[in-house]
């Protein structure tokens, strides 16, 4: 695409650093992703190629408890460092915030308080010229005012109003000390413009609230007036006339810059069927019954999009535009799509001729809590463009998109070519509506004959032949492995993800052939193969450990080669079996490697000649798999047994560390997407002996154990030794989810 010279699409990088407050309680997400303590955290950012970031210099953390005992320290490390790095900070001053705890949003002195705090800023960093004096206002004054959700948990209209409004003149105060201080200081706004969407009979309810979306900017750029169509709706919430002239006159401060923070979330359909949607999106006006539903998951075509909704800013303010957080929780591909869409459509735009400044990477470091909108902290936790569940924040696939991009590099990875999960028929949760766009905000909704019974990615059954062939030009992921639990588990999510593979049988490809698997890859012409074929028959093997040594060690070698020599990245498979268990901590990844039956040496030479041929290859470590869709697996087998009052035998001291196949598929493919490489060791948090495991999932079932049979290892008498403890943990990355919660979905996933 070719770009206007003038303004070149940029690349923008942002941490999320929310600091909001509920009741008494502040929630710190600096503090939560520790970047308030690694200002080395700056120089992996500015690695990145960014020349601008958004960065939280926040009231709430300088100046708590009043300016005269503002702590100053840690923000002059920082701007100083970003300065030094050649980075432009966007100071931001609350995210999501209410001040410090002598104010709140609807604190009549709001808005001088933070004016004050403003100040303070320019005047100590005179060389900053970008400010986010508050951050999505609109929203915030929804979650405070009107939802409840944060302090002051207001749940009315009046209270909503109240926060905007002072929201709004703080804004405009604050750049006015702060340019009085430097007068080249520009303003860039932020909000989040999410559109909605309803049936005929929800029209009006839909018009309301895609005008009321736009209040902030309005009242910064002075457009509400006692003509506009809010100008009433303010009144009635029981702001006075007088009150709203006066805050209207006060909020006038045109952003130089106007942001948009875009969610597939934000994006609402309104529909008065109730039957059709769970309880808890139930709600209303107060004149109709309606569920509120995510707009993606019901509307038959795509809706609004980033590109909709920077042309329809553009087209109301004609303001030069950026798009201030682009983020995605999801898997890694979806959310490499995700920002690869945003900044395919900035640049459409440009050419269009609207005034598009920059695509923001948000947020670096991930996210917490905002599964429960940051109600409550349990650290429940997204990654972004940085991971931080390894020791040092690792970059993922996201990191190096946003370096191609912030570079002028045209990104290549073949992931990138088929439509995010948003685009695809998977999304739609609910019967479909046809959603019939006529102008920007005036929908026409008509049921839709589309059937989604068989839509839902819990239903989507993968095959050999399934979406194989989706995208003709993408090259495919190659899984070797057809028969077996984990291959068909690969094929299963890829299906689901939305990634083209091909699940071949040894007939198709013998891994222990070499000229089987250089003919297929040359063929195919995979990006990746993954290993999931194998001897897994750990007795059988002690017997025959010539076919145990062949298709393990020699067959993964043989692959590894060919996977070099036709550019392929490999991961395949290995155990926790590799270790003797001589210890009572969890192995982790540089610990030796001391097998006691043959499948476990077949496993380690495997690892040491597969490294050797093919040093970029990923090697997993994992251990006692379960899952929901087969029969094999100890977890179900244990349940049907004791289930069916048959006795049940299980090992009351050998202590492993059980692996959910969905969280391993998924982790892996993470891995593999991120281009990470040796050995990683995944396993769901947890020691558990296997009787305990045995009872754990009775009593999820409701099932007696009275048949279970818990007895030492050596009495069982299995042929093939095993250790008594062989529990994985890691010193590259805690990625998988508690055995708690895997044991959750593992019932919810079988049905």
């Amino acid at each position: 695409m070719v770009c206007d010279a003038r303004y070149p699409v940029e690349i923008w990088a942002g941490v999320e650093c929310t600091v909001n407050r509920v009741g008494e309680e502040y929630f710190d997400q600096l503090e939560s992703n520790g970047h308030a303590k690694r200002l080395d955290d700056l120089e992996l950012f500015a690695e990145l190629g960014i020349k601008k970031m958004r960065y939280p210099v926040l009231w709430e953390r300088v100046a708590p408890d009043g300016l005269e005992n503002a702590d100053w320290s840690w923000v002059d490390v920082r701007l100083g460092k970003l300065k030094e790095l050649g980075i432009t900070p966007i100071v931001g001053l609350v995210h999501h915030g209410s001040g410090p705890r002598d104010t709140s949003l609807i604190d009549p002195a709001f808005p001088q308080k933070l004016a004050e705090f403003a100040r303070a800023v320019a005047e100590r960093y005179p060389w900053v010229t970008y400010y986010t004096p508050i951050n999505e206002p609109l929203t915030t004054a929804r979650f405070s005012g009107m939802y409840g959700h944060w302090y002051p948990h207001g749940r009315d209209n009046l209270t909503f109003a109240r926060a905007l409004l002072g929201e709004c003149q703080a804004i405009a105060f604050s750049m006015q000390a702060i340019r009085e201080v430097n007068p080249n200081a520009q303003l860039v706004q932020t909000e989040d413009l999410g559109k909605t969407y309803s049936t005929t009979k929800l029209v009006y309810q839909a018009e309301f609230e895609n005008e009321r979306r736009w209040l902030s900017f309005d009242l910064l750029c002075g457009d509400i007036t006692s003509t506009h169509p809010m100008w009433g709706y303010l009144c009635n919430c029981g702001i006075s006339e007088a009150e709203l002239e006066a805050a209207c006159e006060n909020s006038y401060c045109p952003p130089d810059i106007i942001g948009i923070n875009h969610y597939l979330t934000s994006d609402r359909f309104l529909d008065e069927q109730l039957e059709n949607y769970p309880a808890r999106t139930h709600g209303g006006n107060g004149r109709d019954q309606y569920a509120d539903v995510e707009a993606v998951r019901v509307c038959a075509e795509n809706v609004a999009g980033v590109y909709t909704l920077l042309q329809e800013a553009w087209e109301r303010y004609k303001l030069p535009l950026a798009v201030t957080e682009v983020h995605l929780s999801c898997t890694r591909e979806e959310q490499l799509r995700w920002f690869y869409e945003a900044w395919n459509d900035a640049q459409k735009l440009q050419n269009e001729g609207v005034d598009i400044r920059a695509v923001t990477a948000w947020s670096l470091l991930g996210s917490y809590d905002w599964n429960s909108l940051v109600t409550r902290s349990v650290s429940y936790y997204e990654s972004g463009v940085f991971d931080l569940r390894s020791p040092h924040p690792r970059p993922t696939a996201i990191a190096k998109l946003v370096r191609d991009l912030a570079t002028g590099n045209q990104p290549h990875h073949p992931l990138l070519n088929t439509p995010g999960w948003w685009h695809r028929p998977q999304r739609l949760l609910y019967p479909a509506i046809h959603c019939l766009n006529e102008g920007s905000d005036n929908n026409k909704f008509t049921n839709s004959t589309f059937n989604t019974q068989n839509s839902a990615p819990a239903k989507r059954r993968a095959t050999a032949n399934s979406t194989q062939h989706s995208k003709l030009s993408t090259p495919p992921l190659v899984i070797v492995g057809a028969k077996g639990t984990l291959g068909q588990a690969f094929a299963r999510l890829c299906e689901m993800r939305g990634i083209t593979y091909r699940l071949l049988t040894r007939q198709e490809m013998d891994i222990t052939n070499p000229d089987s698997v250089n003919a297929v890859l040359k063929k195919l012409k995979p990006w990746a193969v993954v290993n999931a074929a194998g001897y897994v028959r750990v007795d059988d093997a002690e017997r025959e450990p010539h076919i145990c040594l062949k298709i393990n060690t020699e067959g993964a070698a043989i692959l590894a080669t060919a996977c070099a020599q036709h550019h392929a990245v490999l991961l395949t498979f290995s155990s926790d079996l590799v270790f003797n268990g001589a210890v009572t901590k969890p192995y982790v990844e540089s610990d030796d490697a001391a097998p006691l039956n043959v499948y476990g040496c077949s496993k380690v030479l495997a690892e040491k000649l597969v490294l050797q041929a093919y040093p970029a290859s990923l090697v997993i470590r994992t251990s006692a798999f379960f899952g929901p869709w087969d029969e094999y697996n100890f977890v179900t087998i244990a349940l049907r047994e004791l289930n069916a009052g048959h006795t049940f035998v299980a090992a009351e001291d050998a202590v492993v560390s059980p692996t959910y196949i969905p969280d391993l598929v998924h982790t892996s493919l993470d891995l593999l997407i991120d281009g990470e490489s040796g050995l990683w060791h995944l396993a769901n948090k947890t020691a558990i002996a296997w009787a305990d495991l045995a009872r754990l999932v009775a009593k999820q079932a409701g099932v007696s154990t009275k048949n279970l049979i818990a007895l030492p290892m050596q009495e069982i008498n299995l042929p093939a030794k095993r250790p008594t403890y062989s529990v994985l943990g890691s010193d590259r990355g805690q990625l998988m989810p508690c055995l708690d919660s895997a044991m959750s979905r593992y019932f919810d996933d079988r049905g």
